[in-house]
């Protein structure tokens, strides 16, 4: 299952709506095929597995990390495709969430007569999953704030300079977070200020995120790159309900697309773009916008983790990280400290905030 948990990973950034998924054929010990969900529309990682293993999958056993489905979508079920196999046993990490399934694959191969077991590896496969999880069952990405910060907290100097406070390295691993995330999210002074790409450069083959930039009266310039080819394209605008006409029709114009949506406390609804998201089928979710729109996003209850790349720099007067009201010491939200490594020159801390 562990084998099958680091194929699913390989279809990180390519499969949404889909989930990530990876399956492993065993008969007699023996590994006899092994595939995962490569891209959205693509073949499912059972048949992958079951037409590399061909007829040794007779007999053999099914080590798959998400229930397999039942039902018609754009590839025919795989629950048919196993049961066609004579596939004898199947060990499932975590049922389904999705409502199209949840339970009726694991209903279906047991009425075929096929050996059902769910629960192995359950908390790594959830980990992966955790986006996909959370969409269908809250109706809400999983949200990760990426931040680069000084040693004492600052993300711009006192002229408001911040390129660059971390060095390469660091960067290099924040566009690797890009590639794995399915949107990206920052607020109209990112934008203005840095006037960003907000894509994955780490080479040609790299699946690119949507980009969302959140500007409540439609006020930036439509010469940012964002809104030139070839990123308009995958660029969205989320604006307020009463942002002029004529600036949604001149970024429509330039292939942006625009969504009107709530407003909370003067600005965009965190929870709207996290709804409207989710029913794209965004599911991994980077936030890159600067104090204030991590600080709403984290106060709205939505920000899952924060990876924190601290550069071992003082910059005294500066911006902070996190701008708003703050907390009691009392109250203050608790996280959870999940890895802390080196990147480069810099450290990257990653905090599981998603209890508070």
């Amino acid at each position: 299952m562990l084998r099958a948990l680091r194929l699913a990973s390989r279809g990180r950034g390519r499969t949404a709506p889909n989930p990530m998924v990876g399956a492993v054929l065993v008969r007699n010990g023996e590994v006899v095929g092994e595939g995962w969900h490569r891209r959205h529309g693509g073949p499912h990682a059972e048949v992958e597995a079951l037409a590399a293993a061909g007829r040794r999958a007779r007999g053999a056993t099914l080590y798959v990390t998400l229930e397999p489905c039942a039902h018609h979508g754009k590839t025919p079920p795989c629950t048919e495709a196993l049961v066609a196999a004579g596939v004898k046993r199947c060990v499932v990490a975590v049922r389904d969430p999705h409502a199209i399934v949840n339970g009726r694959g694991l209903r279906r191969l047991r009425a075929a007569g096929i050996a059902v077991e769910v629960g192995l590896c359950a908390d790594e496969a959830c980990e992966l999953l955790g986006g996909y999880v959370l969409v269908h069952r809250e109706s809400r990405p999983r949200v990760t704030w990426k931040a680069a910060a000084s040693l004492d907290g600052r993300i711009a100097d006192h002229r408001g300079r911040s390129q660059w406070i971390t060095g390469p390295d660091a960067r290099r691993r924040g566009h690797g977070m890009r590639a794995a995330a399915d949107a990206i999210v920052v607020g109209a002074n990112t934008a203005r200020t840095d006037d960003p790409r907000l894509t994955a450069r780490l080479g040609r083959d790299v699946a690119q995120p949507l980009r969302v930039v959140c500007d409540t009266s439609l006020r930036l310039p439509l010469t940012l790159k964002l809104f030139r080819p070839p990123l308009a394209a995958g660029t969205v605008v989320a604006c307020g309900p009463k942002a002029p006409g004529s600036r949604v029709r001149a970024l429509e114009a330039r292939g942006v697309r625009v969504w009107r949506l709530p407003l909370a406390g003067g600005h965009v609804s965190p929870r709207a773009i996290a709804r409207r998201l989710a029913a794209e089928g965004r599911h991994e979710v980077l936030l890159e916008g600067g104090a204030t729109l991590g600080g709403a996003w984290l106060r709205a209850g939505l920000v899952d983790r924060i990876a924190l790349f601290v550069a071992p720099r003082l910059l005294g007067d500066g911006t902070h990280w996190l701008a708003g009201r703050g907390w009691d010491l009392a109250q203050a939200p608790q996280g959870r400290i999940v890895s802390i490594e080196r990147a480069g020159s810099d450290a990257l801390l990653l905090v599981d905030v998603g209890g508070n």
